[in-house]
């Protein structure tokens, strides 16, 4: 079974060029960040962006893609999923499962999926996690080179069948992962829809920096929080050739009406970074991108303060609670108004603020501003 492949896609080199030289103009990226960028213009045919393409980084959740990708290639394009295939498949795109893909991971061969997609995609930088960790399917390397060729591919050469169900499913990516943490960093804080996202993170821990209080947030660890733990006799890790202890964190997919934007990020952080931080830093990157097609929301960024903050459905501690920002992240402000008085001695505030990207109200208590209305805030 499987599909068949065109040898090459127009435009895209099928052997790994030198690494872009790192910008100093418009990408904005910070000091202890490093970040491998490419952002692809379907209309065009061009990059209008890279920044250390072929560099390559631990995928974290980000290779779901190629799982998911060969799950559906040995069986056909014209395979229909079981209704709990269906479901586990649905829940590994959109909600980043790290039980679906680790079901999948063992079931079709592990490291040979990777394997097999690499020969299939004409990927150049991709290679299968590192000798010691072959269930460790977050350790795959990556690069945004091939993330983009990766995309291409889905959008331009899958049976329709194909692209249709795993572009719907980055379509209606969730707004936490099962595993607790906010994943509407990078494109989907920095765009208007339409967007599609496959988002990844590692390195986070288990507890500390998620955004809500489900079950899952207190589940056992997955590929998503673990750090590597030697596995040689002698106390040693394997020699790898991607970084496997700082923080990951990476967003990709695209932007833009008809998908006219292929963007992918990836960022490794130091291990000291809290997850609100590195969701900033990412963020910051992502809008400061030339992506064509790609609408920046209207409205203020202001930092946070505090864990655990809730963003509500109304001006009142009594509302509901839509969900919980990641510790120090920064947020968009579209407007603000006079609500329920909130008390965190010494701080007094009846002032809140509407946060578009999460549809809901948090009180202007926990913003980084001095006065207790915002600056430059326009009233709702």
């Amino acid at each position: 079974m499987g599909f068949d492949l065109p040898a090459t896609l127009p435009g895209t080199a099928t052997t790994p060029g030198p690494a872009a030289a790192p910008r100093s103009g418009t990408v904005e990226v910070s000091p202890e960040v490093t970040a491998g960028v490419a952002v692809f213009d379907r209309r065009t045919g061009a990059f209008t962006e890279q920044l250390n393409p072929h560099l390559r980084f631990r995928s974290a959740s980000v290779v779901k893609l190629l799982i998911a990708l060969d799950h559906a290639w040995e069986r056909g394009p014209r395979y229909t999923l079981t209704p709990a295939d269906r479901a586990r498949f649905d829940v590994m795109l959109r909600a980043s499962d790290d039980a679906a893909a680790s079901r999948y991971w063992s079931a079709n061969g592990g490291p040979a999926i990777v394997d097999r997609m690499v020969s299939r995609l004409g990927l150049v930088d991709t290679a299968g996690p590192p000798a010691g960790y072959p269930d460790y399917w977050g350790y795959t390397a990556l690069s945004a080179a091939d993330t983009v060729r990766i995309y291409r591919w889905i959008l331009d050469s899958a049976p329709a069948a194909v692209r249709d169900l795993v572009m719907g499913n980055l379509r209606r990516s969730t707004r936490c992962g099962t595993d607790g943490f906010d994943q509407r960093f990078g494109i989907p804080a920095s765009f208007e829809l339409p967007w599609a996202v496959k988002q990844g993170w590692s390195g986070f821990g288990p507890s500390g920096d998620r955004t809500n209080t489900s079950p899952a947030a207190t589940a056992p660890q997955s590929q998503s929080t673990l750090t590597p733990t030697p596995d040689r006799a002698d106390g040693t890790a394997p020699t790898v050739d991607v970084d496997l202890t700082q923080r990951a964190l990476h967003t990709t997919g695209t932007v833009g009406t008809g998908d006219r934007s292929i963007v992918t990020v990836f960022t490794l952080q130091p291990r000291s970074t809290a997850f609100g931080a590195a969701y900033t830093d990412l963020s910051r990157l992502v809008r400061s991108l030339n992506v064509p097609g790609g609408t920046l929301p209207a409205g203020t960024w202001f930092g946070t303060w505090g864990s655990e903050v809730r963003v509500r459905a109304d001006t009142t501690t009594g509302s509901t609670t839509l969900t919980r920002l990641p510790a120090g992240v920064e947020v968009l402000v579209a407007c603000q108004k006079r609500g329920q008085r909130v008390d965190v001695p010494p701080y007094s505030n009846d002032w809140w603020a509407y946060l578009p990207l999460y549809g809901g109200y948090v009180t202007n208590i926990y913003m980084r501003s001095p006065d207790n209305q915002l600056p430059n805030v326009p009233t709702c």
